[in-house]
C-alpha cells in the first residue's frame, strides 16, 4: 500500500483572515444594534430586515472566526485529519441561515405590504447609509481572503450583500420621503429577500456536496482512469474513491490490477507516472493498493 500527501497550508494567510473576521464581527454587531433601534423607532420592515440579515452576518462571521482557528489544530491519533472539515460545516451552516432568514423576512414583508404603515424616512436613510459605509470597509477586509478559502467566502457574501441591501433599502427610504410610496419598503424586503436565497444556494450546494464526499464536478473519474491504465504493467483499476477533504484538498484511493509480480522498484516507478496525473488534476493525497491475482471485483467503482 502506498500513499503521498503534499501540503500547501498557508498558516499566515490563516491569521490575517482571523483577525480581519474579528474586526469585521464588531463592525457588524455595532450596525445590527443600530439597526434594530432605528427600524424600531422608525416602524421600517425593510430596516429591520436589514438588521436581521446583520445579525446573521455577525453569526455567519462568528462560525468563520471559530473554524479559522479550529482549522489550524493539528492532527491527532482521534482526530486525524485534524478540523480541517470544520470551515465546510461553518460555509454549510452559513448559508442555511441566510436561506432561512430570508424566508422569515419574505413572510414578514409580506404581512406588512397587505398593511402598509407611515415609516420615518429620516431614520431609514440615516441608519442605511450608516450600515453601506460600515460593510464596505468589512467587504474590503476580507476581498482578499475570500479568493481563497470557501468559509471565508460565505461570510464575505454576507457582507457583500449587505451592502446591496442597505443601498436598497437607503433607495426606498428617500422614495417614501419625496413621494409617500409607503409598500416600497415591504416590496424592498422582498427583493433583499429573494437576492439573499439566490446568493446563497450555491455555496450550500457546493457545501453539501463536500460533506457528502461526492467527486469534485471538474474531475472525471473515467479519464484519471484511462491515463493510469496506459502505464506499462497496469491491468486495471478500481475499487476508486475521490472525495474532498475541504475546498481546496482533493483526495483519491485507488486499487490497480497489475500484470505480473513486481518488486516494490518496479512499482515505485508506477506510483511516480501515477503522481504525475493525479498532480496534473490538483490531486495531492493519494492511496494506491497494487495487487496482482486477486479475487476481488474489478469494477471501476466499487460499493463497500
Amino acid at each position: 500500500m502506498e500513499h503521498n500527501h503534499h501540503h500547501s497550508h498557508n498558516a499566515h494567510s490563516h491569521e490575517l483572515s482571523g483577525w480581519k473576521i474579528g474586526i469585521a464581527i464588531l463592525l457588524n454587531l455595532l450596525i445590527t444594534i443600530s439597526q434594530f433601534i432605528g427600524g424600531i423607532i422608525s416602524g421600517s420592515v425593510a430596516l429591520m430586515s436589514d438588521a436581521l440579515h446583520n445579525f446573521s452576518d455577525v453569526i455567519s462571521l462568528f462560525l468563520s472566526f471559530f473554524t479559522n482557528r479550529l482549522a489550524k489544530k493539528k492532527s491527532t491519533v482521534r482526530q486525524t485529519y485534524g478540523f480541517k472539515r470544520a470551515e465546510i460545516l461553518s460555509t454549510f451552516i452559513n448559508s442555511v441561515t441566510l436561506i432561512a432568514v430570508a424566508v422569515f423576512l419574505i413572510v414578514e414583508a409580506f404581512e406588512s405590504f397587505l398593511n402598509p404603515k407611515p415609516v420615518q424616512s429620516n431614520i431609514v436613510i440615516f441608519f442605511a447609509l450608516g450600515s453601506i459605509i460600515i460593510n464596505f470597509l468589512s467587504v474590503l477586509l476580507l476581498h482578499k481572503d475570500a479568493k481563497d478559502s470557501m468559509n471565508i467566502k460565505s461570510a464575505y457574501l454576507h457582507l457583500l450583500t449587505d451592502v446591496m441591501t442597505s443601498v436598497a433599502v437607503m433607495i426606498g427610504g428617500i422614495l417614501m420621503k419625496y413621494f409617500d410610496i409607503y409598500r416600497i419598503d415591504s416590496i424592498l424586503s422582498i427583493l433583499i429577500a429573494v437576492y439573499l436565497i439566490f446568493s446563497s444556494y450555491k455555496l450550500l450546494l457546493a457545501s453539501i456536496k463536500i460533506l457528502m464526499q461526492f467527486t469534485p464536478h471538474d474531475v472525471d473519474i473515467h479519464n484519471i482512469n484511462k491515463k493510469i491504465i496506459e502505464i506499462k504493467d497496469v491491468k486495471n483499476v478500481h475499487h476508486v474513491h475521490l472525495w474532498q477533504l475541504n475546498d481546496k484538498e482533493l483526495f483519491f484511493e485507488a486499487h490497480i490490477d497489475l500484470y505480473k509480480d513486481i518488486c516494490i522498484t518496479e512499482f515505485q516507478e508506477i506510483l511516480s507516472e501515477i503522481d504525475n496525473i493525479l498532480n496534473k488534476r490538483k490531486i495531492t493525497h493519494y492511496n494506491i493498493q497494487p495487487e496482482y491475482n486477486r479475487k476481488d471485483s474489478k469494477k471501476l467503482i466499487t460499493q463497500d
